[in-house]
C-alpha cells in the first residue's frame, strides 16, 4: 500500500507561476513536499484527471484564444502535452472528462456558454462539437450582467451533462449524443442573485449539492435519474451568522461515503463542514475551519479521504488538514507550501 500520492495545481498565470505545478502527499507523515512545476501553460486555472488516470485536462489559454489542453500522464505522474482545442475569446473556467474518455466539457464562464468535444483513443481533443451559448434573464446582483457558465459535469449515471449558470441562476441539464453534440432537457430556475458556481453529487446517485458564489449557501438538490430534473430541498448558509464583510462561495466536494460536505468561503476564508442526513440529504453544520490564507479558491480530499488538500489563491499557499472520518472535522497540519497563484488542486 502506497504512502505517497501525486497531486496536482491548476493555477493563475498573471504572476510568478508558470502553469501546473506537481506535489507529493505522503500521508504517514502527513506532510506535503516536491512542489514542482509539472507543464508550463497560460491560465490553466482548472484540470480534471481521467478516470483511469491516463489524461490530464485543463483549461489553456493561447493568445487571445481559449480552451482545453490535453496531456498524458505517465508512471511518475509527469504530464507530457498531447495537444489543445481553442476557440476565440477568454478560456473556461471548468473542465470534466466522462468516464470512458469519450467526451470532454468545458465551461465558459466569460462567453456564458459550454463546450463540448469528443476525445481520440490517445487522449487527444477534437475541435468543439457543441458550442452553446447560454441566454436568459440576468440576476439581480451586478455581477450578473449576463449568463456566466460556471460548471459542466456529468451525472454520476452519465445520463446527463449538468452546467451551472451564475449569471442566470439556473441549473441546466443536456443529454449528450453520441458524436458529442448537445440537447437541452430541462433548465431548473434557483434562488434570483444566488448565483450558482458548482455542483457535486452525493455517492448514492440521488442528492446533489451545490456551492452559490454570490449567497454562500449550499443549495441541497434531489436528482431525477428519469427525466434529468433536478428539484431543491434545502437552502443553508456557509457562514456564521452575523457576519456581513465580502464573501464569496467556491468550491464544493463530498467524502465518497456520502456522510460530509465541504464548502469554501473566500473572504471569511474559511471550509465550512456539514453533516449529511442520510434519509433525506439534508445539511445540518459540523464547523468553520480556518484556511490559514486568503481567498481559498479550491480544495480537495486525498484518495484516502483522511487528508484535506486547500489551495488560498491571492496569498500563494496550500494548506493541509487531516481529517476525522467519523466526525468530518479538520485539524491543521502545515500551511506554509508555496504555490504561486493556486485555482484548482487535483489528485492522481
Amino acid at each position: 500500500m502506497t504512502n505517497t500520492y501525486t497531486g496536482y495545481v491548476g493555477t493563475y498565470t498573471k504572476g510568478d507561476s508558470k502553469g501546473i505545478y506537481k506535489f507529493s502527499l505522503n500521508t504517514a507523515e502527513g506532510k506535503i513536499t516536491n512542489v514542482e512545476v509539472a507543464a508550463e501553460l497560460e491560465n490553466p486555472t482548472y484540470l480534471n484527471l481521467s478516470d483511469d488516470r491516463k489524461y490530464l485536462y485543463a483549461v489553456t489559454k493561447e493568445g487571445d484564444n481559449g480552451g482545453v489542453a490535453a496531456f498524458a500522464v505517465d508512471n511518475e505522474g509527469k504530464l507530457n502535452f498531447i495537444n489543445s482545442e481553442v476557440l476565440a475569446g477568454s478560456p473556461p473556467c471548468h473542465v470534466s472528462v466522462d468516464n470512458n474518455n469519450r467526451y470532454v466539457f468545458s465551461a465558459n464562464y466569460h462567453r456564458g456558454s459550454v463546450e463540448s468535444h469528443l476525445l481520440k483513443e490517445d487522449g487527444s481533443v477534437l475541435p468543439a462539437a457543441s458550442v452553446i451559448k447560454h441566454e436568459g434573464p440576468a440576476g439581480p446582483d451586478p455581477r450578473q450582467d449576463k449568463p456566466h457558465t460556471h460548471y459542466a459535469g456529468l451525472t454520476p449515471d452519465e445520463k446527463y451533462l449538468v452546467v451551472i449558470e451564475l449569471g442566470i441562476d439556473a441549473l441546466i441539464t443536456y443529454k449528450v449524443k453520441e458524436d458529442a453534440t448537445l440537447e437541452k432537457v430541462n433548465l431548473l430556475p434557483l434562488k434570483g442573485g444566488s448565483g450558482p458556481r458548482h455542483i457535486t453529487f452525493h455517492p448514492n446517485g440521488i442528492f446533489a449539492y451545490i456551492m452559490t458564489e454570490f449567497s454562500s449557501e449550499v443549495i441541497v438538490l434531489k436528482y431525477h435519474d428519469e427525466n434529468g430534473h433536478f428539484t431543491e430541498q434545502q437552502y443553508i448558509s456557509t457562514l456564521p451568522s452575523g457576519f456581513t464583510e465580502n464573501n464569496q462561495g467556491s468550491a464544493i466536494h463530498i467524502s465518497s461515503d456520502g456522510r460530509f460536505v465541504y464548502a469554501g468561503n473566500r473572504g471569511h476564508n474559511s471550509i465550512a463542514v456539514f453533516r449529511v442526513e442520510q434519509q433525506t440529504g439534508e445539511l445540518s453544520f459540523v464547523e468553520h475551519v480556518s484556511t490559514e490564507g486568503d481567498w481559498p479558491r479550491d480544495f480537495v480530499l486525498d484518495p484516502t479521504e483522511k487528508f484535506l488538500v486547500a489551495s488560498n489563491q491571492e496569498s500563494s499557499n496550500l494548506v493541509l488538514f487531516s481529517r476525522d472520518e467519523g466526525t468530518g472535522k479538520l485539524t491543521l497540519l502545515e500551511s506554509d507550501i508555496t504555490v504561486p497563484d493556486p485555482v484548482c488542486v487535483k489528485f492522481l
